[in-house]
């Protein structure tokens, strides 16, 4: 279960860096002042989508043969290996009038996580480990430790670590799941 977890943190982690909802949370932070509260919204919004997410990847892994699943993975990772070679484009926050940072992050972040990489590896790693407890929890606190750095560092993450680089950590470690995924089946 720890090497889920692990596993699990990692990819997310490294595959939020320069990603849409990091600079979603850069925004949000910038324009309420309010990390905490921020921050509590990304959780809300991101359990509620990666429980989502792994459920699916669980139930689809229940649905599959073994060999097919493999290779649906493996390619899939393969695949989000190459998409976090380019960086997203963020979209403004939206706020309805009446919504406080709280609502306004959760439901912006729900929304921002639709469809993202991030989001469709939860539904994959929950298929390859059969697990979205775990896998939930990895990829929740992968969310939450590389936003927390948008939130808290800010435009100064870029000067530390180039985003290109971690793209490209990114990119390997989706590639190696992948390869791995691939190599179980093949063996």
């Amino acid at each position: 279960m720890t090497s889920i977890l692990w596993g699990s943190f990692v990819m997310v982690a490294l595959a939020e860096m320069g990603d849409r909802t990091q600079l979603i949370a850069l925004s949000l932070a910038a324009r309420y002042r309010r990390p905490w509260t921020v921050m509590l919204g990304i959780l809300v919004a991101t359990l509620a989508n990666h429980t989502l997410a792994a459920s699916a990847g669980v139930w689809v892994a229940g649905m599959i043969p073994a060999a097919a699943l493999g290779w649906i993975v493996g390619l899939g990772f393969i695949a989000f290996g190459v998409w976090a070679l380019f960086p997203d484009a963020a979209d403004a926050p939206g706020e309805r009038e009446g919504w406080g940072p709280l609502v306004t992050t959760i439901v912006v972040f729900f929304i921002a996580e639709m469809g993202d990489k991030t989001q469709l590896a939860t539904v994959a790693l929950g298929a390859r480990f059969h697990s979205t407890l775990a896998v939930t929890a990895g990829t929740t606190a992968g969310m939450l430790a590389a936003d927390g750095l948008a939130v808290w560092a800010g435009s100064r993450l870029g000067a530390l670590l180039p985003m290109r680089r971690l793209r490209w950590a990114a990119a390997a470690l989706f590639m190696v799941f992948g390869l791995a995924a691939i190599a179980v089946v093949l063996v």
